[in-house]
């Protein structure tokens, strides 16, 4: 061992040897070390609490669950920081330098996730505005389906065929966003076409009185039948029937079943594209 070794040991030794011959200076420490525990294990509950409270606040305002769980969770976090950076202070570590230390950090973080961060402001969108909740059926991001879960970075869509999708939630906000479920009425629209040979006073009629005898068929908007076309081989109509959200897809498949049953059986003909081939025989 060389003289430098040797003069540091016994630099660490007096050090120690004072330390331990100095019972305030270990009082004080221990004081410190108890006090900035107390400080988080209290601040620790007082946060639980505080966002419990904020919970049933929120509850009994009827607030919806997604909102409920955002605002308790950030709370919760915001101040159990807010106890770290106390109790840190109380052991005598400067807390400005280490806010600062913290800031760089997180400035040099967003950088590398700004996807993640442009997400997780897409959540907070979500949340505060409520383009749509739980249970919806809805069109974003080119995914049709029904929510079943909304994070802070993603949305959980199931489609009509039981796949699960995950959005981000960047995706959703910066394209449209078309909501089924929003109203508890819509308008059932049902292309119909019929030859041009066919009565179309009787065949208007006909629909009408279809449309008028279905249950599922609101009377409140009226159901109403347009004309919309004369095509290459039949005269097309644009049939709406009103019907409650959750009753829509009943309604389409019923009407267009029973428009061909009682079409057909009053003699209206239901055309079908179709090619005629004339072949010339060549002497």
């Amino acid at each position: 061992m060389n003289q430098e070794n040797i003069g540091l040991l016994e630099t660490l030794k007096l050090n120690v040897m004072g330390f331990i011959n100095n019972p305030e200076a270990i009082i004080s420490i221990f004081t410190k070390v108890l006090t900035a525990f107390l400080i988080y294990w209290i601040g620790k509950k007082v946060a639980k609490l505080i966002s419990n409270f904020v919970a049933k606040g929120l509850k009994k305002a009827d607030a919806d669950q997604i909102l409920i769980n955002f605002l308790t969770s950030f709370i919760y976090f915001v101040l159990l920081a807010a106890v770290v950076v106390a109790a840190l202070g109380q052991l005598g570590i400067k807390t400005t330098s280490l806010l600062g230390m913290l800031a760089a950090a997180g400035l040099a973080i967003g950088l590398a996730l700004k996807d993640s961060l442009s997400n997780f402001a897409s959540g907070v969108m979500i949340v505060i505005f409520r383009p749509f909740k739980l249970g919806d059926f809805v069109e974003v991001a080119g995914v049709s389906g029904k929510i079943e879960e909304i994070r802070i970075f993603s949305t959980f869509v199931v489609t009509g065929d039981n796949k699960l999708v995950i959005i981000p939630n960047g995706q959703i906000t910066s394209d449209s966003i078309i909501n089924h479920s929003a109203k508890s009425e819509r308008r059932v629209d049902i292309p119909m076409g019929v030859g041009y040979d066919d009565d179309l006073k009787k065949a208007r009629a006909i629909m009408m009185g279809v449309m008028e005898k279905h249950p599922l068929v609101l009377e409140n908007p009226a159901p109403s039948i347009l004309m919309t076309e004369l095509a290459d081989s039949s005269v097309n109509f644009s049939v709406r029937p009103w019907a409650k959200t959750y009753n829509y897809w009943a309604v389409y498949g019923d009407m267009l079943e029973q428009f061909k049953e009682e079409l057909e059986a009053a003699g209206c003909n239901i055309p079908y594209p179709q090619t005629d081939v004339h072949l010339h025989k060549v002497n």
